[in-house]
């Protein structure tokens, strides 16, 4: 698990007053159709701050006990995979130990202040490594961000372990430094 994810969860009681499994309780007697409903009110209601309102909320859906359950749900069927994406996590991990990990459904976001990139096991034979390189010229590997939308500027497809090279590390290294 993320440490920083760690260290919040074993806070969340002194900061909000409930445990996750109390927030967890408290939320599945409640229907949201949207995570912004049920992140506006732990805030409005319980004056949750939004950090802990998303991590509560990220955590109460599907029933997900751990971010560790997130990413293990998102490559099962797709196991060859876990090698790049363990790459390319110890690669970012390494540029500080302000980056936060985010584990969601079908991705892995990855945080510095802002949002710097997001991994994404896209097929049983391919990652998506988005990224957030605004003003950055778009090439044959350095896609448009397709599906990721607004999330990200840009678009890696990675196939291979060997596909997490120097050039992919400069572009990643270059979305965690834009972050700040």
């Amino acid at each position: 698990m993320d440490k920083a994810l760690f260290t919040m969860i074993e806070n969340m009681l002194a900061k909000t007053g409930k445990s996750l499994p109390e927030w967890k309780e408290l939320l599945s007697k409640k229907s949201f159709s949207k995570h912004t409903e049920a992140l506006e009110f732990l805030k409005t209601e319980y004056g949750v701050t939004h950090g802990f309102a998303n991590t509560i909320v990220l955590l109460s859906n599907d029933n997900n006990h751990t971010p560790q359950d997130l990413v293990t749900k998102q490559y099962q069927g797709k196991e060859s995979l876990i090698p790049i994406y363990k790459k390319i996590l110890a690669t970012v991990k390494s540029f500080g130990d302000d980056v936060t990990v985010t584990p969601k459904k079908s991705s892995v976001s990855l945080i510095r202040k802002k949002q710097f990139a997001l991994i994404k096991p896209a097929t049983k034979t391919r990652i998506d490594l988005g990224l957030k390189l605004v003003g950055k010229a778009v090439t044959a590997r350095l896609e448009d961000s397709g599906p990721f939308g607004a999330m990200c500027t840009h678009r890696v497809k990675i196939s291979q372990q060997e596909e997490v090279d120097k050039e992919l590390l400069q572009w990643l290294k270059e979305a965690y430094e834009k972050a700040n």
